[in-house]
């Protein structure tokens, strides 16, 4: 249609940069936010754990650990991991529960592969998720964190809606909990060398932050603040 319009008229468009996570409507966002009078997710099931007790100051909140859980390893899907946190899991439904019968854990939530996300744990209470560890120079980190499982192992890569849901939910409990900054999202296996390897090697860091950044701009780096 325009070979008639000399090169001298036709305008170059400048390269595209890379596209990056681009942010998300809010209309498209799931309503997550913290309850603050009774420190539940909403927008989250909750399905309360005995597993947990009371931390030492309510109000020391200031690190979130990202876990890694699948019930038997290596399989995902079936309400195993709910019944784990309740102390109802059935020793006879797999081999594996056997050895994991007297086990007594808990972690605030878990996200699902399915984007499911449930509760288990108050984030003014306690959860029993992160066992020995130490973060910067401080030790039982149980005393001062919120523990988040994600649905997966170190074998496979984490769902896309894994990544969403969790860049949600970091961003609505950093604004709750302020003492929560980007240096202070970690892994299991960052407070527990040696002894955990999850999230695993699968788990990308950079887009967990890039995701938290597109649904909010003014988030910093990792390693910032």
């Amino acid at each position: 249609m325009f070979r008639w319009m000399s090169r001298s008229l036709m305008v170059r468009r400048p390269a595209r940069k890379p596209a990056g996570p681009r942010p998300v409507p809010a209309a498209a966002r799931p309503r997550f936010g913290v309850d603050r009078a009774r420190h539940r997710l909403r927008g989250a099931r909750f399905r309360p754990s005995p597993n947990c007790d009371a931390r030492p100051d309510p109000a020391d909140i200031s690190l979130l650990v990202v876990h890694a859980i699948s019930l038997p390893p290596g399989r995902f899907g079936g309400p195993w991991i709910d019944h784990l946190f309740a102390n109802t899991l059935d020793p006879a439904a797999h081999p594996y529960f056997r050895q994991i019968r007297e086990l007594r854990v808990s972690s605030h939530l878990c996200l699902f592969r399915s984007g499911a996300v449930s509760q288990y744990v108050p984030f003014d209470r306690r959860a029993w998720h992160a066992g020995e560890s130490r973060f910067d120079g401080r030790v039982r980190c149980n005393d001062f964190s919120i523990g988040i499982e994600l649905e997966g192992c170190d074998e496979r890569p984490f769902e896309a809606r894994q990544y969403r849901r969790l860049a949600e939910i970091a961003r609505v409990l950093m604004r709750a909990y302020p003492a929560i900054t980007p240096a202070r999202i970690v892994g299991h296996s960052d407070i527990a060398p040696g002894r955990k390897t999850d999230p695993g090697p699968h788990f990308d860091w950079l887009r967990l932050h890039a995701e938290i950044e597109a649904v909010a701009p003014d988030y910093p780096a990792r390693g910032q603040a």
